[in-house]
């Protein structure tokens, strides 16, 4: 909804609300932009100065404050505060963001028929709960629908009258837009629910046209097309054409129910959205009341090759930074078990492969295998981190060659032992020797003397 800077007659302060802007005038009076203390935002409604003067309409607009305080409904604007007994009487309803519907077609053309019919569903169901507190809108228009994000809300119950009574037909107080009056209005005869229901089938054919289904023209050629000629439906949608057709028949006991039209029109709705032309509105207008969303495309993901290509190139924005080198995908696959060995002499057991003078196995990094979808082959090496497949093996292998080395010298060492020991300290004569307690040795016994 467009909004205005205040102008130097407007007030600033109307009742507990501080006003900030312009939102529109009408033949009730100027409708601002305001906010009470708690920072909730209002439409307040302030009466022209005219009108204020006649003691007739402020009792009519009483009446009118009285029955809108009973609306009870998710499609209408609430009403949040009045005061009748001021100089000028003012109203004030719950604001509501978003453009009108009138504005809504205005600038992007017709809507499609699936998301007509489900703007009709939302606002049947809030006249339903409008018809129930008694009372009639009256003035049910494009420009009376607002889109909000919380779906199609009904505003301006300004001139609503309760149900059975007569309308007051002077100077300054005519009630209604032409072009979407009613006959029974036109006439000055009692409104009904029925009369909302051809303001409704008015305001739809217009959703789907951007156009009046009585045309365009001075009020009173509108009002004469009203009363005395057929609907104009040929832009019409199918789908939607006999139900509005019903809508703006001339006399009220031929135009469906509140409730009749609310389930027929769900029902369209419901079909309509399957078809290419379903769809919401922008803005999230609707969300949650009703609308049918737009279905999910599928999506345009690559397959086969260009699926590998794709997921190479994910991998590697996702590794971006990896100092390891990666082998292009140009290049042949290096085999799985590849093992890079330095030149030289074969490694000794028992030497540290971590240390400079070790042996160091790693094995080459692998190239990306087609049909993986891009991902990295492990790569294994024996420095740091787990060591599987042959690495493992090796560190076995020297483990036992180290064992077994240790068992040999042990038997050695003991083998050693036990050779020297009977000669020196366990009393075992050479050969050829013969101990004794004193005298000299011989080779032939005690006390003998070599030959």
């Amino acid at each position: 909804m467009a909004m205005m800077r205040l102008r130097r007659e407007d007030p600033r302060v109307v009742g507990t609300f501080r006003l900030h802007r312009r939102l529109g005038a009408g033949g009730m009076g100027v409708v601002y932009l305001g906010s009470d203390k708690r920072g909730q935002r209002v439409a307040l409604k302030v009466i022209r100065p005219d009108l204020a003067e006649d003691q007739e309409f402020r009792s009519r607009f009483a009446r009118e404050v009285s029955a809108a305080r009973r609306i009870r409904g998710g499609c209408t604007a609430r009403l949040v505060a009045a005061d009748l007994d001021a100089d000028r009487p003012w109203f004030a309803t719950q604001y509501v963001p978003g453009p009108s519907l009138h504005d809504k077609v205005n600038e992007g053309g017709p809507l499609s028929p699936a998301q007509v019919a489900a703007v009709g569903a939302a606002l049947s169901e809030g006249l339903l709960a409008v018809h129930d507190a008694g009372v009639v809108h009256r003035d049910l228009k494009p420009s009376n629908i607002l889109l909000s994000p919380k779906g199609p809300r009904i505003i301006d119950f300004g001139i609503a009258w309760a149900t059975g009574a007569s309308t007051l037909t002077h100077v300054g107080t005519a009630v209604g837009s032409p072009g979407f009056l009613a006959p029974e209005q036109v006439r000055g005869a009692a409104v009904t629910p029925a009369t909302d229901i051809f303001a409704l089938g008015a305001t739809l054919a217009y959703a789907c046209t951007a156009d009046s289904p009585f045309g365009q023209g001075s009020s009173e050629v509108m009002l004469y097309r009203v009363v005395h000629e057929e609907a104009q439906l040929a832009g019409v949608p199918d789908a939607l054409a006999p139900l509005l057709a019903s809508c703006l028949a001339k006399d009220p006991a031929d135009r469906p129910s509140t409730l009749s039209l609310s389930l027929r029109l769900k029902e369209i709705a419901a079909r309509e959205a399957h078809g290419p032309s379903g769809g919401p509105l922008e803005n999230g207008a609707g969300a949650g009341a009703g609308w049918q969303r737009a279905e999910r495309r599928p999506s345009d993901r690559p397959t086969g090759q260009r699926a590998e290509e794709y997921a190479r190139q994910r991998t590697e924005r996702r590794t971006a930074g990896n100092s390891s080198p990666r082998p292009h995908p140009s290049r042949p696959p290096a085999p799985h078990d590849a093992v890079s060995r330095p030149s030289g002499p074969a490694p000794t057991a028992g030497k540290n492969p971590r240390k400079p003078g070790g042996r160091t196995v790693r094995r080459a990094p692998a190239a990306r295998p087609a049909g993986t979808g891009g991902k990295r082959a492990p790569v294994r090496t024996t420095s740091g981190g787990r060591r599987p497949g042959p690495d493992r093996r090796l560190l076995r292998q020297r483990v036992i060659v180290f064992v077994v080395v240790t068992l040999l010298v042990a038997l050695g060492i003991a083998a050693a032992q036990g050779c020297q020991g009977p000669a020196h300290g366990l009393g075992v004569q050479r050969p050829g020797t013969v101990a004794s307690s004193g005298g000299a040795e011989g080779p032939y016994g005690v006390g003998e003397q070599n030959p």
